[in-house]
């Protein structure tokens, strides 16, 4: 559902009690008349088609999501089941919010957690449900009747930070949910254990990878393998390694993460300036570039604009405002730099910007470390990494194709995000899990860095068009990365059956059913 659709009917008269965890909420409902013993809730298998095997959910649930709340098809009912009591009406409701409060949490889209908390509450038989995301806001509303009170439940997601291996663990959850045969507490306990769930690589690993990514973003856009190449590389390992240590003193302070993508940009631009005084002709560009590719807001960015194509307008613009304000960050932290150095004689621009395909195999090797580095930032789990480093391969093979071709960059862009979408929903198909892991990390190498870093320069040389039209290439290459990848995974989602669901099974015509 959309951002300005309303959590559901009657809401002016919910009476919200506070929950015990932070930010949650829910409306009590009233005790059942009768105090008995009830059985566990099972989940049920979704006869009509909306689950299945193989994370098949999304795929099944979300035309149902589209759809608007008043023409859904009824929650199917369990053989001999009745409509469930308060009591598990709520815990349900509890359940289904938990889980998107965790997926909004670790970076995914509105629609899928929409998705995944509509597929929780129909296997359990609880609804009609509408659920709402807004950007840092869960909420959830079922109404038991028309003659009684709607029972809703909403809290608040603060920092949401991207933990694909975290998402991972909650699609797969949510496929065995929708599959049947998972009791209620059964599967509160399973998402309590996901909710503890640390990240699976210490710190030392994700200083290394950011380092490896910054060092491999030298190699991609330098596109050389000379002595001086490495020492470049050293540079930005250095540089990276100095950033995220900073980064790491401002955040023991609890400031804005604002100041520490500032903090974070700085040494590499100083690095950057320090090469461009030596005798040996480094290129200090080459430096300060791999450093912006190490703090690009990628996964913000895609998020928004996967949101904002789903019609969930002021989470994606709320999304787009952050990846604004971490751009600004890095922006300030490089060219306050580039501005003490510039005016002191630092020779930043390196000639013309390097060749994209100067050394095709070297930049491919470039792009597959890149990916790596990515992929470890983002927690993705260990088993789809070869999965992810393969779409990264495919898309910069594209690319470099496309572009020696004669094809503009920023077509050759699209056309390789159209690939790592449409991939990349297949992969999440057969390993029943979210794209989100697939993809974001197979379009780091594509992410417009020394584009951004040459209108920089411009800007801070007093060239206010060249700059211009350097931040809006970046720009456009941004928005056709986004746009190409949500339209990839919307033509699979089209053309593509899921593997291993079985054709929709009808329900037998039962008279209170008919329709």
């Amino acid at each position: 559902m959309s951002d300005n659709e309303q959590p559901g009917p009657r809401a002016g008269s919910d009476r919200r009690a506070p929950r015990s965890r932070g930010a949650r909420h829910r409306i009590p409902a009233p005790a059942p008349a009768r105090e008995q013993a009830r059985p566990t809730a099972e989940a049920v298998p979704v006869s009509s088609g909306e689950g299945a095997d193989g994370g098949a959910w999304s795929d099944r649930v979300l035309p149902l999501l589209r759809t608007p709340s008043t023409a859904r098809p009824p929650a199917p009912d369990g053989s001999g089941s009745d409509r469930p009591e308060p009591a598990d009406a709520a815990a349900v409701l509890d359940l289904a919010l938990l889980v998107g409060e965790l997926m909004l949490a670790s970076g995914e889209a509105a629609e899928d957690v929409e998705a995944a908390m509509l597929a929780v509450t129909r296997a359990y038989r609880v609804g009609p449900c509408v659920p709402q995301v807004m950007f840092t806001r869960v909420a959830i509303c079922y109404q038991p009747g028309t003659a009684e009170p709607p029972l809703t439940a909403e809290c608040s997601v603060r920092r949401p930070a991207a933990d694909y291996g975290r998402l991972t663990a909650l699609f797969r959850l949510v496929t065995e949910i929708t599959a049947g045969g998972i009791g209620l507490d059964d599967a509160q306990r399973r998402l309590a254990a996901v909710r503890r769930r640390g990240r699976r690589y210490p710190g030392w690993v994700q200083a290394v990878a950011c380092a490896l990514l910054a060092g491999a973003a030298t190699l991609l856009v330098g596109g050389r393998a000379d002595v001086r190449a490495w020492l470049v590389f050293g540079s930005a390992v250095l540089a990276a390694l100095a950033g995220d240590r900073l980064a790491a003193l401002v955040a023991r302070h609890d400031l804005p993460e604002f100041y520490r993508f500032v903090v974070a940009a700085a040494p590499a631009a100083v690095i950057g300036i320090l090469l461009s005084f030596n005798g040996l002709h480094l290129r200090g560009s080459v430096v300060i570039t791999g450093g912006l590719y190490a703090l690009l807001p990628g996964w913000p960015m895609v998020a928004a604009t996967q949101d904002g194509l789903a019609g969930f307008y002021l989470t994606a613009a709320a999304r787009l405002l952050e990846s604004m304000y971490l751009m600004i960050a890095v922006v300030i932290g490089v060219m306050a730099v580039l501005y003490v150095g510039v005016n002191n004689g630092a020779d930043l621009a390196a000639g013309d910007l390097p060749a994209r395909a100067s050394d095709p195999p070297l930049q491919l090797t470039a792009a597959v470390l890149l990916t790596l580095g990515w992929a470890v930032l983002l927690n993705t789990d260990p088993g789809a990494l070869p999965a992810v480093l393969l779409n990264s391969a495919a898309a910069w093979t594209t690319y470099g194709v496309v572009v020696r071709a004669g094809g503009e960059p920023i077509m050759a862009t699209g056309l390789a995000a159209v690939l790592v979408g449409l991939s990349g929903q297949l992969m999440a198909r057969v390993r029943g899990s979210s794209t989100l892991p697939h993809i974001t990390a197979a379009l780091g190498p594509l992410l417009p860095g020394s584009v951004l870093y040459f209108g920089l320069l411009a800007f801070v040389r007093g060239r206010s068009d060249a700059g211009l039209r350097g931040v809006g290439c970046a720009s456009a290459i941004a928005m056709a990365l986004a746009i190409g990848v949500n339209l990839g995974r919307e033509v699979a989602r089209l053309f593509l059956p899921a593997p291993g669901v079985a054709a929709p099974v009808p329900e037998p015509r039962r008279g209170r059913h008919r329709r």
